[in-house]
């Protein structure tokens, strides 16, 4: 199976260019709402990344090893693409570039399509119920790597 690769080798890229432009991002969002918690510093970032690594890595492995038929495979992978969405609403809504938005639809997108096209040549494509597992199972996970990373104590830094 390729699909399992390109989604992960494609979440890889996308999530370095995420990784990079996340604490510019928090930072954005810090000046316009006044709540200096959500400021992340780079380390912070990176090990919010590498967090989510461990999932999304283990789920393209239970996926090449069950040929798609893994639950948490179908699920992050219907995650991942319906992701694509939320960083293109994000840039709209704050009105300019937000961390992953330049690799969303060129890198993500590609990666998740070719995984869910092969699972629909072999007779198992997503079903809508898996976005909504993939949102449920994404969602939280993102957020208790960013809460774990954010424990790690941030470095000093100058404002700009």
């Amino acid at each position: 199976m390729r699909g399992p690769g390109a989604l992960f080798a494609a979440w890889t890229l996308h999530d370095v260019e995420e990784a990079v432009a996340f604490p510019q991002t928090c930072d954005r969002l810090a000046d316009r709402t006044g709540a200096e918690r959500l400021r992340m510093d780079g380390r912070q970032s990176w090990a919010a990344v590498g967090m989510m690594a461990v999932l999304v890595g283990t789920s393209c492995l239970r996926g090449e090893r069950t040929r798609g038929r893994s639950r948490l495979y179908r699920a992050v992978l219907a995650g991942l693409e319906a992701h694509v969405g939320t960083h293109l609403i994000a840039s709209a809504v704050l009105r300019g570039y937000t961390a992953g938005v330049a690799t969303a639809v060129p890198v993500m997108l590609p990666g998740a399509v070719l995984a869910r096209r092969e699972l629909e040549r072999r007779g198992a494509p997503l079903r809508s119920r898996e976005y909504a597992v993939g949102a449920a199972v994404l969602i939280p996970a993102a957020l208790l790597c960013h809460l774990l990373a954010r424990l790690l104590p941030a470095k000093t830094r100058t404002r700009r």
